[in-house]
């Protein structure tokens, strides 16, 4: 029989081996998951790249665009508006929250030759800055932004801060909506008051489309609009932070 200090020296050598084994094992999955990672990364700013150089190319810009990283619009999203306004030949857009994307809806309407893009924007600071960049590109005459305040306001037997109700003309119908505001910080589901407050204004096959459509948030709105509004048609086409489109199909 072997001693016992040589049995117990073996059951530890044999532990040690197999907690090194496992820990190899554990370092090999997390190369690969690195690895992984690394190459999604690496596509996805790839496409982003891409959908930028696509959003120089169709409309001809000769002043650089605002940032399109962080709490901007992504390149894939813009490029989506653009071509969705430079097909379709929006004649009223309305944007929630200025920014890039104002910039780049004014360009379509100027390639277009009609239309006016009406942007709410709560923060004075921001829309001072899209009217500068708006005035930069030349296109002050396309888009007017307007100082929307949010105020306390009624929608599904709730309250929540939305835009001013003053800021747009009471008879304007819309061809073409862009929701990116307000700021998911602001309330719960945030941006669900723009149903109520301008499906109602949309004209027979009008779009409206929702950035960051992959958060929860989002999804319960697109969700609660689906119930509320059947006439609108939803798609989720593959974006950076998640979108979607809805198109306005009033029945006969």
């Amino acid at each position: 029989m072997f001693p016992l200090t040589s049995v117990l020296f073996l059951a530890a050598t044999l532990l040690l081996c197999g907690y090194t084994l496992h820990k190899v094992r554990l370092i090999h999955l997390l190369l690969h998951d690195v690895r992984d990672r690394s190459q999604r990364d690496n596509a996805g700013l790839f496409r982003q790249l891409e959908a930028l150089q696509g959003l120089y190319t169709d409309l001809g810009l000769t002043h650089s665009l605002p940032d399109t990283r962080g709490w901007a619009a992504s390149p894939d999203f813009l490029l989506m508006l653009a071509r969705h306004a430079l097909a379709e030949q929006p004649r009223v857009i309305v944007e929630c929250s200025s920014g890039t994307s104002t910039v780049v809806l004014a360009r379509c309407l100027q390639l277009n030759g009609a239309g006016k893009l009406y942007s709410l924007e709560h923060e004075p600071h921001y829309a001072a800055e899209t009217r500068r960049q708006l005035a930069r590109h030349g296109l002050s005459d396309w888009a007017v932004v307007l100082d929307a305040p949010l105020q306390a306001q009624d929608f599904g037997n709730a309250t929540w801060p939305w835009y001013s109700a003053q800021a747009l003309p009471d008879t304007l119908r819309i061809d073409m909506i862009a929701i990116d505001g307000p700021p998911q910080a602001t309330r719960a589901l945030a941006r669900y008051p723009a149903g109520p407050a301008l499906f109602a204004r949309l004209t027979p096959g009008a779009a409206v489309f929702l950035d960051d459509a992959g958060r929860p948030d989002e999804q319960a709105i697109l969700d609660r609009w689906a119930e509320e509004y059947p006439e609108l048609e939803q798609h989720q086409p593959a974006c950076e932070k998640g979108a979607a489109v809805l198109y306005y199909r009033p029945r006969a």
